[in-house]
């Protein structure tokens, strides 16, 4: 059984969230990538965790989907707050978290306020450096779009240059799972193996040969197998 929530953020604002039920403790979070959204491969996803027998709740970002707000106007403590909020609503007892891209992103600077069983991410933006080709073009236009319509400014990376992957990484003391294509042209594979280095807790990192950004449905058969593999032998 599939519900959906909108769940009040701030300043009157909603986020659109889909939880899919099943009778346990466990929660897994998934948050989507830079300017996606919770529906396709989301809703695939969490259908099978639901089958697992986690609770699942996949929901959209302000400016994306469902939710309120203009793209412009987000950033990544707006992303963060959207998160926590969503975990507040629900209340969990065990809390996973899954971040695709930017939303890699997202739970790593999240997970310090919850106690947090484990990190799954795929092809993650760690590294601030990640983001500096988009940065570039607002320093010399003033905006940059990316997906045909999503806009970002200079208020962005003012807010996004307040956190660091550095500091980040004294907070995850949880297990971590990283997969990631090995012929990702978005967010190289090696930047998701140089981090593995920073981390100071148990990490697996999962290499998919010849898979870009977005992976096959193959890979991402596998990747499910893998994962939930994994989290059972936590």
């Amino acid at each position: 059984m599939t519900d959906k929530h909108f769940i009040e953020v701030e300043d009157g604002e909603e986020v659109a969230a889909a939880h899919h039920k099943a009778s346990s403790d466990d929660w897994i979070f998934f948050c989507h990538g830079y300017g996606s959204d919770k529906e396709g491969s989301y809703r695939k996803r969490a259908e099978r965790a639901s089958e697992e027998g986690f609770n699942a709740v996949r929901f959209d970002f302000r400016g994306n989907g469902e939710s309120d707000g203009e793209f412009i106007d987000q950033s990544l403590s707006s992303r963060i707050a959207d998160l926590e909020a969503c975990i507040d609503f629900f209340g969990p007892e065990r809390i996973f978290l899954w971040g695709m891209s930017f939303g890699g992103k997202v739970v790593l600077h999240a997970n310090e306020r919850f106690d947090v069983e484990a990190l799954i991410l795929k092809s993650p933006v760690l590294f601030n450096n990640e983001m500096e080709k988009f940065r570039s073009v607002v320093d010399e236009k003033g905006t940059y779009t990316h997906f045909g319509d999503k806009t970002i400014d200079e208020r962005f990376f003012e807010d996004f240059d307040s956190y660091s992957f550095e500091e980040a990484c004294e907070y995850v003391d949880m297990p971590v799972i990283i997969f990631h294509g090995g012929d990702d042209s978005t967010v190289h594979f090696e930047s998701s193996a140089d981090a593995v280095k920073e981390f100071d807790t148990e990490v697996l990192l999962r290499k998919f040969e010849g898979e870009e950004h977005s992976m096959s449905d193959d890979a991402e058969e596998k990747l499910l197998d893998e994962m939930f593999y994994w989290l059972e032998n936590l």
